[in-house]
């Protein structure tokens, strides 16, 4: 469960709003520049093969800092939607 007010200590972000064309790589590319990734899931995945109208994904930084850095990107337009960017609860 992902919330607006935070998880304290959290390493997990959770990005919706997704287009249905973005990749893995293009994802690991914009919020690896906040920090390192410890892992990154794309869902529906890159070779799914359906078609989906959007995407979700759930990305683990190996610090918890870097989560309030990619909260900055929410509302910022990423190829064809504004992303929303919100810490989630660190469950696999």
């Amino acid at each position: 469960m992902c919330t607006m007010s935070g998880i304290p200590g959290t390493a997990v972000v959770q990005v919706t709003n997704l287009s249905s064309a973005v990749s893995s790589e293009q994802m690991r590319t914009l919020f690896g520049f906040l920090g390192d990734i410890e892992e990154l899931r794309l869902y529906p995945p890159d070779n799914a093969p359906l078609s989906f109208s959007s995407k979700v994904c759930y990305i683990k930084y190996r610090e918890p800092s870097s989560v309030g850095v990619a909260q900055h990107l929410t509302n910022t337009v990423f190829i064809d939607r504004a992303l929303i960017v919100v810490p989630c609860a660190e469950d696999d």
